[in-house]
């Protein structure tokens, strides 16, 4: 019985060809060729005023809150039902991560309950694309507008999806991304800052060398410059190895998108019809990047049990993302009920751009044996 892995980066050829060519240049290091090219690509990309390749999406995160002006006992606002890196980014200034509820459809973060929580002290909203889900910016943007605070959208998860037409990573004025290896496109690590304000885009590739900016530019000035530290910085820089995968796996993406959606289509006609657990939604004005196919498991379902059926079967599973809320590192005292219930009943399945349809109805099918046979049976 073969294995089918959650999750698997589809690299090659062309990308060992490319990083051929960093080893070849003599400068693997950050901030060189490889890194500024990514960096004019996404820039294009986007339409964006600046982009910042950097080593991750927390990084990015930082980055965006540092150069947005936030300070300690500030309060942002950040979507509770996500890998907690939102939260993170925000504790780093000693800011306070106010959690937002999510919509129960599609898991990203409820306009209505970030409206809810606004106060003097907030500053600023960060959004998540929930797992390749864009959130709902139309609503979000008029709630920071309304408020005159900074919107930050997460999109760690969804290079590839749109939103009314507009690709993730260009939904508000500052975006972050992932490059790690469950994304829909990935150097292995990585990530990148899009920001429609060129200003901050340079403030932020400043910040991630140490304050001081780019070694590689620096060494193709006559004389010898020497670089003063004039403000905290950071060693958050992207490797050109890893920015000249990058450029490929950029060029690969729809290719991987319409394979991940055409998986999603399949697991989609499959379990349709399964009375104990519910597919994934997605609102008719955007698309999914799918980095995960979660399934909300019935009530009475264990959860457990159902992914040691799976394990056993060589199919891999996880938990699906966190409540952050309810991590102990945030000491909160908030309750975001619907978040809460779907960290307890959501089940992430198999989702990669090397998934055959064979393995895809191989999965559904141990999937559905698995949640009947661990069903707390109706009274």
């Amino acid at each position: 019985m073969d294995k089918i892995p959650l999750t698997h980066a589809s690299l090659g050829e062309r990308e060992l060809a490319a990083v051929a060519e960093v080893f070849a240049s003599g400068w693997p290091a950050g901030q060189g060729p490889s890194g500024k090219a990514l960096e004019a690509g996404l820039k294009e990309r986007y339409g964006a005023g600046g982009a910042v390749a950097v080593s991750n999406c927390g990084a990015a995160l930082h980055l965006a809150l540092l150069a947005l002006g936030v300070t300690p006992g500030d309060e942002v606002i950040v979507a509770d039902y996500t890998f907690p890196a939102p939260a993170h980014a925000v504790r780093y200034l000693d800011a306070v991560p106010v959690f937002a509820d999510v919509r129960a459809d599609t898991g990203t973060v409820d306009p209505q309950a970030v409206a809810a929580l606004v106060t003097p002290r907030t500053v600023g909203i960060i959004a998540v694309d929930t797992v390749g889900m864009p959130a709902d910016y139309t609503e979000l943007q008029a709630i920071a507008d309304r408020h005159q605070l900074f919107l930050i959208e997460d999109a760690a998860c969804a290079v590839g999806a749109t939103y009314q037409g507009r690709p993730a990573g260009a939904l508000a004025e500052i975006a972050c991304l992932s490059f790690h290896g469950r994304k829909g496109a990935s150097s292995g690590e990585g990530g990148a800052l899009i920001a429609t304000d060129p200003d901050i885009a340079a403030a932020a590739r400043r910040r991630a060398s140490f304050g001081i900016g780019s070694i590689f530019d620096q060494g193709q000035v006559i004389g010898l410059p020497i670089p003063e530290f004039l403000e905290i910085g950071y060693n958050y820089k992207l490797s050109d190895i890893a920015a000249a995968i990058m450029q490929v796996q950029l060029e690969r993406l729809e290719e991987f998108i319409a394979h991940r959606s055409a998986v999603a289509a399949r697991y989609g006609e499959l379990l349709a019809d399964e009375e104990l657990l519910t597919v994934p939604h997605v609102p008719a004005d955007r698309t999914h990047a799918w980095q995960s196919y979660m399934v909300t498991l019935a009530p009475g379902v264990d959860r457990a049990a159902v992914a040691t059926d799976l394990r056993a079967a060589n199919i891999g599973s996880f938990h699906g993302t966190w409540a952050s809320h309810v991590q102990p590192a945030f000491e909160s005292k908030q309750v975001c009920p619907v978040s809460a219930d779907l960290f307890q009943r959501n089940l992430g399945i198999p989702m990669h751009a090397e998934l055959t349809m064979s393995q895809t109805e191989r999965v559904a099918d141990v999937l559905r044996k698995a949640v009947r046979a661990h069903a707390t049976p109706r009274t």
